[in-house]
């Protein structure tokens, strides 16, 4: 590994600038090399001239010192070469290596053309695979279209339009930027040549037509984590500065609308704009690889809506139907119900309209308060969702039918009858929602979180109870009798079940808030259809905020044995270590807000120093695999052909097709077969062996009527 002779990389390498003042400035390599030069020189005539041997070592050992610093200037335990300025020289390894090196930002990742970024905003009048792209950004981005004899006419039209036609009766007319001409020369269209080189076009030409509708774009939100943070979408170009899109599609980029900002690909290639449709596009990505069930669905807004639109079947005049189903792509609308001589229709009817016609499906809602035992069909709450032959029977729709992560509705269609029909299903409850919504009026305000002051009076006995709880702890723990709990000390114990006291009483004000409220009450509908918010959410800003903790222990920093100073030493007591009794509705005290604001800042920490430790444990896990690549034979083998798993997986099944991680599910395959069977078999209590055992007899007795021959099974296809 000794050098003998130095490799000088060519000017292209380390290229010379000339700075506004005319002066040259060489390349930092530039200057390494000529110091490797010169010392060189130097050391050739002392060692000719039969220089002293101190001076040839010094010498040769400041030779050594320059061939080292420009490979490496940042080598431990050697003094950097510096510039006269002071700033240490970049030399041949600084320059590779980092998020500022050659290799991630210039070659795993690049600034490129046709690209677009732009602040994003919701449209839920798109489908979940459009993007509106501004008229701004269309007039810039182009797409390269090769002149044939059946397109010639209508790029002849583009290019007349010039590189900035005006907009013709409020509609965008896309036009022409560049042609380039069979010779290879770029021509720039202006008002000045439009009319010339459109005469002058033929077959053979490329012409770099604007953005227009349905062209094919990748969108990007960073940080990408996952595939699903770069999709393929179908352009709308529309006015306004902002890129929108369908809100269905905010989970998997993980976007919200307060300021974030997305990056938009153009394609520029035939073979790039299919592959995108085909394996990029938006629909095809409604199931996660990571959990097996639908990322992409109904989210806020939507899910409040459907829920005003099922819950107890509410009846909707002629004028409300047609607003609700205006935007909705539907089948017939079925007879009204006709009621002191006016027409109605259910919401459930509604519903069915968008649904798919042999749907079959029988499940709990969310607002299920998961009872001891269920009574199915009679459930007081509508939790119990029934729908046969496409029809929803009984039952509200919420998040478990159509949410995003839970929506079962939207993964069986996603699942039985494919990716176009659960974007249609998708668009269509979307738009079916945002008309219910409208239809019924919805709105939350501070006066949801009211409570009558007979709860308040409840509240406040539960949680001076505990307080009295906490106390009769301490003193047991002062006075030695405390029960100490197995494998903790006598602190720990008293900690535990002080937590434990304190814990229940702000489920128990929670419990009492949330009795009071009810479930007509706006806060708690979007709680308990898992729309937005928790029933913890409003108990707190109700009932009781509860007790503060840090690294999951009650507060105990700040003064020598107390947290603050207007308490007495060693106080173990509820307040003096953190314990909220108001609510953020009734307000804290100053001590409670110095408390709580111990407890917030935790929280703050935490997500800042989560995201980095993630992001760089997830980047290292991501070069570990890199070279993992599943073959044909079904193998998973790295880039040396080493086998790393013989199956992959171990279970050969791809997640993203897998229901929920599981490769059948059983109980939907048996209610397919057996129909309304299915039900009576569960209601009866029999197992899932006799469904079994029912199937496999059908099958035995249809051979033997038709004398078939046992089926010889071969997987092959899409088997």
């Amino acid at each position: 590994m000794v050098l003998t002779a130095l490799a000088v990389p060519p000017v292209t390498v380390r290229p010379s600038i000339t700075l506004e003042s005319g002066d040259r400035s060489e390349d930092d390599l530039t200057h390494k090399l000529v110091d490797v030069l010169r010392i060189n020189q130097r050391l050739r005539e002392n060692r000719d001239a039969g220089a002293p041997q101190l001076i040839v070592e010094d010498l040769w050992e400041l030779l050594q010192y320059h061939v080292t610093t420009y490979f490496d200037n940042q080598t431990s335990g050697i003094p950097p070469a510096r510039h006269r300025s002071g700033r240490p020289l970049k030399t041949l390894v600084q320059r590779l290596k980092g998020k500022e090196g050659r290799f991630r930002s210039n070659l795993s990742g690049k600034r490129v053309n046709f690209s677009a970024r732009t602040v994003i905003s919701p449209d839920p009048t798109l489908s979940i695979n459009e993007v509106g792209v501004p008229y701004e950004a269309a007039r810039e981005l182009t797409v390269p279209v090769h002149v044939t004899a059946s397109n010639l006419e209508e790029l002849k039209r583009m290019v007349l339009n010039g590189n900035e036609p005006e907009l013709r009766d409020g509609k965008y007319v896309p036009g022409v930027n560049y042609i380039i001409r069979t010779d290879g020369r770029r021509v720039k269209i202006t008002d000045r040549n439009a009319e010339l080189i459109a005469e002058g076009l033929e077959p053979g030409y490329i012409v770099e037509r604007h953005l227009m509708d349905k062209d094919v774009v990748l969108f990007n939100r960073q940080p990408s984590l996952h595939r699903m943070s770069m999709m393929a979408h179908t352009v709308r170009v529309m006015p306004s500065k902002t890129f929108r899109f369908n809100l269905c599609v905010c989970p998997p980029y993980n976007a919200d609308f307060d300021g974030d900002e997305m990056n938009l690909h153009v394609l520029q290639s035939d073979e790039a704009r299919a592959e995108a449709l085909i394996l990029m596009r938006v629909q095809e990505h409604i199931m996660s690889p990571r959990f097996g069930g639908p990322i992409i669905g109904a989210i806020h807004d939507h899910i409040t809506g459907t829920y005003l639109l099922t819950h107890r079947n509410p009846m909707f005049d002629k004028q409300e139907v047609l607003s609700i189903l205006t935007n909705v792509h539907h089948r017939p609308l079925g007879e009204p119900h006709i009621i002191d001589g006016k027409e109605y229709w259910g919401g459930h009817e509604l519903f069915s309209l968008i649904l798919p016609e042999d749907l079959r499906m029988t499940f709990k809602a969310s607002i299920c308060q998961n009872c001891q035992t269920c009574k199915k069909e009679d459930c007081e709450l509508d939790a119990f969702v029934k729908i046969r032959h496409g029809t929803l029977l009984q039952g509200t729709i919420d998040e478990k039918a159509i949410g995003s992560f839970k929506g079962k509705i939207l993964d069986k269609v996603t699942r039985d009858y494919g990716s176009d029909a659960s974007r249609m299903f998708l668009d269509n409850v979307t738009k079916l929602a945002v008309g219910a919504i409208m239809a019924k009026g919805f709105t939350t305000g501070i006066d949801d979180e009211d409570i009558p002051a007979e709860a308040t009076a409840q509240i406040n006995e539960a949680l001076n109870d505990a307080v009295r709880k906490v106390s009769d702890l301490v003193e047991a723990y002062h006075e030695g009798i405390l029960e100490q709990m197995p494998g903790r000390t006598l602190d720990e114990t008293l900690e535990v079940e002080v937590m434990k006291v304190l814990g229940r009483a702000r489920d128990e004000a929670g419990q009492i808030a949330g009795r009071h409220l009810g479930m007509d009450n706006s806060a708690v509908i979007m709680a308990r259809s898992g729309a937005r918010g928790s029933m913890l959410n409003l108990s707190q800003m109700a009932g009781c905020i509860g007790q503060q903790a840090v690294r999951g222990e009650r507060l105990s920093r700040g003064y020598w044995n107390r947290t603050l100073p207007h308490f007495k030493k060693g106080d173990l007591g509820a307040e003096a270590k953190g314990f909220v009794k108001n609510s953020y509705k009734s307000g804290l005290t100053p001590t409670e807000f110095f408390f709580h604001s111990m407890g917030g800042r935790e929280g703050l920490v935490d997500t800042a120093v989560r995201t980095s430790r993630s992001g760089y444990m997830q980047r290292r896990l991501i070069s570990a695999l890199e070279d993992l690549k599943l073959k044909q034979d079904g193998t998973v083998r790295n880039t040396a052909d080493m086998i790393v798993q013989l199956h992959y997986g171990e279970d050969g099944i791809d997640p993203t097709r897998s229901v929920h991680g599981d490769a059948v599910d059983v109980d939907d395959i048996l209610s397919e077969v057996l129909g309304d069977e299915a039900d009576l078999l569960a209601k009866f209590g029999e197992t899932k062996q006799v469904g079994y055992a029912t199937v496999e007899k059908d099958l035995m007795e249809t051979m033997e009527e038709e004398e078939l021959e046992e089926p010889e099974y071969e997987m092959g296809g899409d088997d």
